[in-house]
């Protein structure tokens, strides 16, 4: 069994069109948090509609940090074929998850942050952004077994 992320060089098959599909998953989970929100609205006695934005981000924050620490990846990753790995090359764990979402969070709430995660992601050979750098996660393909 390998230790640590796949080399892009001798395993390039984890990383080929991960750019792409990391986008496509974004504006996938993008939807379906804003979907969740409108069912969550009436609960609100839709008083929600006032702070929508700030409902995205608590229902999304949720979201992302239970569906990666299930599955290692949110519902978006997982139509795209991808999911997170850690350092050692395993799934993130709940206390990685919450960390990568605090990462995330942080990064969409401060502009530079997140042009330059994006920057990251292009020119990186692992296609990293800023917190899965800090973190030392990645998204990769998923494997095959």
């Amino acid at each position: 069994m390998q230790l640590g992320l796949p080399d892009p060089a001798t395993m390039p098959a984890f990383y080929e069109g991960v750019l792409i599909k990391r986008a496509a998953a974004w504006g996938i989970d993008v939807v379906l948090i804003g979907l969740l929100c409108v069912v969550v609205l009436p609960f609100t006695a839709f008083t929600g509609l006032f702070f929508f934005p700030f409902l995205m981000l608590v229902v999304g924050f949720i979201y992302r940090w239970l569906t990666i620490s299930n599955k290692s990846a949110t519902w978006g990753m997982r139509m795209m074929g991808l999911e997170l790995r850690d350092r050692d090359g395993l799934r993130l764990q709940s206390g990685t998850a919450l960390a990568h979402t605090m990462g995330y969070s942080v990064s969409v709430a401060v502009a530079p942050l997140q042009l330059l995660s994006v920057l990251m992601m292009i020119v990186t050979e692992r296609k990293q952004g800023l917190t899965d750098h800090l973190l030392g996660t990645a998204a990769l393909n998923r494997p095959s077994h």
